[in-house]
């Protein structure tokens, strides 16, 4: 189904995750270019559920990356499904009894060449609510220095699970705004694009939704409150409908503001429009009813978006099946690119081209304490003149996927940073020095200048 990526023993390696119908599976990474499976009843990661995304976290601070799973319906292949016209087709996630809970595991630190978690899932609190879960991020909603949890459940309220910095958790998504959306509705939750949208230095949440209904865009103000905004952002105006899953909010073209990228594919028959020959032909008869094409948004810099899809053919001209979403910078060159799977089809890479790109800035923050890994949770600010840039470091977001560690930051047209600013997942504030941009830094923990609370 799905993967997350992070380095679970602080080895410096990165460790993969793999999510699974009744199973997840991790695998070690050797640091040789190999990988070895680690038993589930060794491990302690344990889950005979529908894992769909997971995300790779250190919700208690000790320096140990946790793991949570979003686990989605009991699936019963004893319940047949129809369409209207009476013809069999896949179930909805109100088909089957109400969902699974998310899964939490407390990672207990490497023995040896070993590591092993425990399931913590009950003594969280995370049992309590359990929900059809398809996407899944961990970022510190509140401002308070601890990594939250946020799920994104399909059909049903959402549920926003506050660290409450003694190992357990409390939904907060209701009084948060983040349980239903604009119609104070419940809808298709399932990717998860997480940025500062607007430019106001607090991130905001894009979710995907069903053809048949808007997606939302969460703008966060003041901290730790949130609001959709899809219908006056633009996100709701798009050229086409569509059934997203994966979802980005990145920067492709520098400008200092990041678009929207989503990948579009139907859970149900099409009922808008038949496929064409040639989809029918790369598809089969079968899945090309279900093909649509993906889209992407432009952002004018003050949060409002608008469709350039039919300008961006390669990327959205085809209509696939498409899922999972992972972005990245993969060739070096300062432009985030893209990676998208298909149902029934092959994956596919799509190389940013965008011609007069800005200056750009690529962020690896890195904890040699801990074995020289990815600081999961960091927060990263920019400084150039009076502009500033934030982001936040998690590759556990979109649906069922996980992207670059290396935090991407947009400048236009600042040629240089004045400062950077740091504030690692355990609190600390540090200042490092800005310098020439259009390259890639790597920031160490202990190495800038400590910094007092703004």
């Amino acid at each position: 189904m799905g993967v997350a990526v992070g380095d679970v023993n602080n080895d410096g390696w990165p460790d993969v995750l793999v999510t699974e119908y009744r199973a997840v599976r991790l695998f070690v990474n050797g640091g040789n270019g190999s990988f070895r499976e680690l038993p589930a009843s060794s491990s302690g990661v344990e889950n005979p559920l529908w894992a769909i995304s997971a995300c790779f976290f250190d919700y208690d601070r000790d320096g140990w990356l946790d793991l949570v799973v979003a686990n989605y319906v009991e699936y019963d292949p004893n319940r047949p499904c129809f369409d209207e016209a009476g013809q069999h087709d896949y179930c909805g996630p109100k088909t089957f009894p109400p969902g699974t809970v998310t899964k939490l595991y407390h990672n207990r630190g490497a023995q040896g060449a070993e590591v092993t978690f425990e399931d913590v899932t009950a003594a969280s609190g995370l049992a309590a609510l359990p929900g059809p879960g398809l996407g899944v991020i961990c970022a510190d909603f509140e401002g308070d220095g601890w990594p939250d949890i946020f799920v994104a459940n399909d059909g049903e309220a959402n549920r926003l699970w506050m660290n409450q910095r003694n190992g357990t958790f409390r939904d907060e998504a209701v009084p948060r705004g983040l349980a239903f959306n604009a119609m104070g509705q419940v809808a298709g939750n399932m990717g998860i694009g997480i940025a500062d949208a607007d430019g106001d230095g607090a991130f905001d949440l894009l979710v995907t939704h069903l053809i048949e209904e808007m997606h939302a865009l969460w703008t966060q103000s003041p901290r730790g409150l949130f609001l959709d905004r899809a219908a006056s952002t633009g996100i709701a105006r798009p050229l086409w409908h569509g059934t997203g899953f994966g979802t980005a909010l990145e920067d492709f073209d520098n400008d200092g503001a990041p678009d929207a990228a989503i990948s579009n594919g139907a859970v149900r028959r099409n009922k808008l429009h038949k496929p064409d020959a040639a989809t029918i032909t790369a598809l089969t008869a079968h899945w090309a009813p279900y093909a649509e094409r993906n889209q992407l948004f432009a952002n004018d810099g003050r949060g409002q978006f608008r469709d350039i899809s039919a300008e961006n053919a390669p990327f959205c001209g085809t209509a696939r099946i498409a899922r999972g979403l992972a972005c990245g910078d993969l060739d070096g060159d300062g432009g985030v690119d893209l990676v998208v799977s298909n149902v029934a089809d092959a994956a596919r890479v799509y190389r940013n081209v965008v011609p007069q790109r800005g200056h750009w800035l690529s962020a690896r923050a890195v904890d040699p304490a801990l074995g020289g890994r990815d600081a999961y949770g960091v927060e990263i600010t920019v400084r150039a003149g009076d502009r500033r840039w934030t982001r936040w470091c998690n590759p556990g977001s979109s649906y069922a996927s996980s992207n670059d560690p290396r935090m991407h930051f947009g400048l236009g047209n600042a040629a240089h940073a004045d400062s950077i600013e740091v504030r690692w997942p355990d609190g600390t504030l540090e200042s490092f020095p800005g310098g020439d941009v259009d390259r890639l830094i790597v920031l160490q923990k202990g190495r800038g200048t400590p910094a007092k609370t703004p």
